[in-house]
């Protein structure tokens, strides 16, 4: 039988739900699992596993579907309002009191691109990282880089695709699986380096800094409060539980964002509070009511206004707390 790595399964999973559920074609869904598994025979083979039917899946001659067209522009570094943005949060580019900048710093021996938001004029402020969606660097995320700078933090959101020439670069239904296929270690070794980055830069206080991340990104949040020394806190939203055997090396209080009908993530979430509070570690997780998965994503159709804003508040007063 097929066997699917972590990410694997979780974001074709993930892609199978919104399948189901009208929200991906036939033709986006077969296209994000060849991208992910490499080749049509895995994609089908994987499609069967998650549950669809056979007549649904690929044959191993078939080609690769041909793109749909985008809806929205993906990208970075535009100005103005944010494509798509529904949330009263929502902060253009060029706001007033903030600078916002692409940088680049070593990790791996390359460079990792990312991009900056921070307060004006605020002296050595504490700091957040960002993960990104399976969607890559976007510009909503950049506009979630611009809330929290607004709150008065130095946010750095991280390009995990700048190896592969930048999310920007790349067909969108290949997102996800170059994430996969680069590896979650990659990816929290990326965000050792934006730790480093940050405590070298005089606005920040390199003390305090916390860590984000949004669905993988919630994943890869999870994994890096289980590996990296200096994170004062996190707050993973919605995102695959970490190694629960490695609970005791998390030293960040942690924040868990669950939707109350996300239940192939929530489901494992009373898992992990009982690991967490095993290991003594701080933590609160907490169900969103009536909300799906990807609820805070004010571009997408599972966005929750109410709901979205309450967990924002519930994230900074914990920051606010810990950090």
């Amino acid at each position: 039988m097929m066997q699917l790595g972590k990410y694997e399964k979780y974001l074709i999973e993930e892609f199978f739900d919104d399948y189901r559920a009208g929200a991906l074609s036939q033709r986006t869904f077969t296209r994000r699992v060849a991208f992910i598994t490499g080749s049509m025979a895995a994609a089908a083979a994987a499609m069967l596993l998650v549950g669809c039917t056979p007549g649904e899946v690929p044959r191993s001659t078939d080609p690769m579907p041909a793109p749909e067209p985008s809806s929205s522009a993906a990208g970075t570094g535009g100005s103005g309002a944010v494509p798509g943005a529904k949330s009263p949060l929502s902060v253009p580019e060029g706001a007033p009191g903030l600078t916002t900048a692409t940088v680049e710093f070593p990790s791996g021996g390359t460079s990792v691109s990312a991009y900056q938001a921070r307060p004006e004029g605020q002296g050595r402020s504490p700091a957040v990282l960002i993960c990104h969606e399976n969607r890559g660097l976007t510009p909503h995320i950049e506009d979630v880089a611009r809330r929290f700078a607004k709150a008065g933090y130095a946010a750095l959101a991280l390009d995990l695709l700048s190896r592969e020439g930048g999310t920007a670069n790349l067909d969108r239904d290949a997102v996800p699986g170059a994430l996969t296929q680069a590896g979650a270690q990659r990816h929290v070794a990326d965000f050792a380096a934006a730790l480093e980055y940050l405590r070298s830069q005089d606005f920040v206080d390199g003390a305090r800094v916390a860590m984000t991340g949004y669905c993988f990104g919630g994943g890869i949040t999870w994994q890096a409060a289980t590996e990296l020394e200096g994170l004062k806190a996190t707050a993973a939203f919605y995102g695959p539980a970490p190694d629960l055997a490695k609970a005791a090396d998390i030293k960040a209080a942690v924040f868990g964002v669950y939707a109350e009908l996300d239940q192939r993530i929530t489901g494992g979430m009373p898992a992990l509070k009982d690991a967490l509070a095993a290991a003594s570690v701080v933590h609160q997780l907490t169900v969103y009511p009536g909300v799906d998965h990807a609820f805070h994503n004010d571009t997408g159709e599972r966005y929750n206004q109410a709901q979205a804003t309450a967990a924002w508040n519930d994230t900074l007063a914990w920051f606010n707390q810990h950090v």
